[in-house]
Parts: structure tokens; C-alpha cells; sequence
């Protein structure tokens, strides 16, 4: 009898680990889609559109936090969901806010009449893309309510509020808060 009892005792011991194991598991798949969904998300820049400030294979965070308490503001690098590709996220720098004026006149960008000194441009010039399908963009533009115009550091290369329009401020998944990876890029913002 008494071994009967003992094997009873070890099948329920090993049930009562395999169960805390699950516990486990789900507890922390729970804890990082609560910190990926709500509080801060690493991506992989795969191009060269917020060149030199952000380079093809940094890594960097994107926190939640600010815009609970505010807005996108003109300078933030903003990470959004992109219009055209579904589970796609963009990387990009917000220029204007909703009720702001772009205009871009011999490659210059103007912000309510005002000529915009961007140094981490580098003098490249902003010039007018063809748009997205659907899209009509004529200046000056007047960004409309709950949007926001993001354009590229590279203003070469980029397919940004020139080509897809101002985007909804609901878009907006976080604001770039650090470069982390490789660890000579380090930087805040």
C-alpha cells in the first residue's frame, strides 16, 4: 500500500510543476505583449529614409508613455503604422501638427510662412513626390485635424507626407526614444 501512495504523491507532484511551468509561461507572454502593446517596442530600421539620424540595421525603442499625456509634437521621431502595407510600422519625423501649413518651395520647407532650419537634414533639399495612390497633396498643404505631416530625414529618400499624405495622429504607435544597438550609434532623443 504504502508504495501505491507514494507513486500517487509523485503524479501529482509532477502535474502540480507542469502546471506552475504553464502558469509561467503564460505570466510572462502576458507581461511582454503588456510591455510591447503598452509601454515600449524595439525595431530594426530597414532603410535609409531617416538618414543620418537613424542607419540601415540600428536598433532602436519606440516608447508609448509620452503620447498618453500629449500629442506628437514637431521634432519627435514618431513610429506609425504604414497606410499602404498592413503589420508594416514607419519610422519618420513629425514636421507639422493639424491646423500647420507645409509648403515647399525651391526644396526649402516652410512651416506657416516660416523657412525651417533642419541641420540633421544635412542641406538636402525638400522637394514635392509623386503621391500614393488615392492621395492628393497640393501646396501649401494645411494639415488637417487629428493628423500630423512626417517627412524622412533623407529628404532624398524618402516616401513620407509628400507621398502618403498627412497621417492620423490614431496611427501613431510611439515615439523614438533611443538608439540602442550597435552600441557606438548610442544616442537619446
Amino acid at each position: 500500500m504504502k508504495s501505491s501512495r507514494h507513486g500517487a504523491s509523485r503524479g501529482s507532484g509532477l502535474l502540480h510543476s507542469c502546471i506552475e511551468i504553464i502558469v509561467m509561461i503564460v505570466v510572462v507572454f502576458g507581461c511582454v505583449w503588456l510591455i510591447q502593446n503598452f509601454v515600449v517596442n524595439g525595431y530594426v530600421i530597414p532603410s535609409s529614409s531617416m538618414e543620418p539620424t537613424l542607419q540601415v540595421n540600428d536598433k532602436i525603442f519606440s516608447e508609448h508613455l509620452t503620447y498618453y499625456q500629449r500629442a506628437p509634437q514637431a521634432g519627435d521621431i514618431v513610429t506609425f503604422h504604414d497606410p499602404e502595407v498592413a503589420d508594416r510600422t514607419l519610422v519618420k519625423r513629425c514636421i507639422a501638427t493639424e491646423g500647420q501649413t507645409v509648403d515647399l518651395i525651391d526644396g526649402t520647407l516652410y512651416i506657416d510662412g516660416v523657412s525651417q532650419d533642419q541641420s540633421y537634414t544635412h542641406g538636402l533639399p525638400s522637394y514635392p513626390l509623386s503621391t500614393a495612390p488615392g492621395v492628393t497633396v497640393s501646396y501649401p498643404y494645411t494639415v488637417p485635424k487629428g493628423e500630423i505631416w512626417v517627412m524622412g530625414d533623407n529628404r532624398t529618400n524618402s516616401a513620407d507626407s509628400r507621398y502618403l499624405g498627412a497621417i492620423p495622429v490614431s496611427s501613431v504607435t510611439g515615439r523614438v526614444c533611443c538608439i540602442y544597438w550597435p552600441f557606438d550609434h548610442f544616442i537619446t532623443f
